[in-house]
C-alpha cells in the first residue's frame, strides 16, 4: 500500500476532493433550502429547431407542477423523432440557479434536450463529441446559450455552481449542463 501511495499525486487528489466537497456543499445547500431558488420557479425555453417557445412556472406552494413539467418536456423532445421524455426537475433547478446566479430571467435558447437512442446514435456515428450514453438520453442535459450573455460567462457560472457537468462548445455557440457528477471540458 505505501508503495502505491508513493506514486500517487497527493495534489491532484486534494484537489479533486475539494471539488467533489464544494460540489456536494452547493448541491446540497440548494437542495436543502426550498427557497434557495425561490418560492416559485419558472423558466423560459426557446426551441431552435422547432421554433416553439414556452414559459412555465414548473414550481410552485412547494412542489413541481405536472402540467408545467409535461409542457417542458415537449418543447425539449427530441425534433428529429418527436420523442418525448421527462426533463429530470435537477436539471430544471440547475438552469434556475443558473438564471438566479445571473440575476435575470432570460430565455435558454435551446440547441438539443431530450435525445431518443436513435438519435444519439446517428450524432455519435458523425462526431466524437457525442457521448454513446448521453445524459440527453435520459433528459438530464440540455444544450443551450442565452441571449446578452456571453458563454464564457454562462460555463463560469454552471462551473461556480458545481451540481454537474458542464461542456463549453463556443465554436457550436452552446453550453452543455447536465446532472451527472461535477465536472466540465470543452469541446
Amino acid at each position: 500500500m505505501q508503495k502505491r501511495m508513493s506514486n500517487f499525486n497527493r495534489r491532484l487528489f486534494l484537489r479533486q476532493s475539494l471539488g467533489v466537497a464544494a460540489g456536494v456543499w452547493l448541491s446540497n445547500s440548494v437542495q436543502a433550502s426550498p427557497d434557495a431558488l425561490g418560492s416559485r420557479r419558472t423558466l423560459s425555453f426557446y426551441n431552435l429547431h422547432t421554433n416553439e417557445r414556452l414559459r412555465a412556472q414548473y414550481w410552485s406552494n412547494g412542489g413541481y407542477d405536472k402540467s408545467a413539467l409535461e409542457d417542458i418536456a415537449f418543447v425539449l423532445r427530441d425534433f428529429r423523432t418527436n420523442e418525448v421524455k421527462s426533463i429530470d426537475t435537477q436539471l430544471l433547478d440547475l438552469l434556475t440557479a443558473v438564471q438566479t446566479r445571473l440575476s435575470g430571467r432570460r430565455e435558454f435558447q435551446v440547441i438539443s434536450g431530450y435525445r431518443s437512442p436513435k438519435t444519439n446514435a446517428m450524432l455519435n456515428a458523425r462526431s466524437n463529441g457525442v457521448a454513446k450514453r448521453s445524459l440527453h438520453m435520459q433528459g438530464r442535459a440540455i444544450d443551450v446559450h442565452l441571449a446578452g450573455i456571453p458563454l464564457s460567462t454562462l460555463r463560469q457560472t454552471g462551473q461556480d455552481l458545481g451540481l454537474g457537468g458542464v461542456g463549453f462548445y463556443p465554436k457550436s455557440g452552446f453550453v452543455h449542463f447536465d446532472t451527472g457528477r461535477p465536472r466540465w471540458w470543452a469541446g
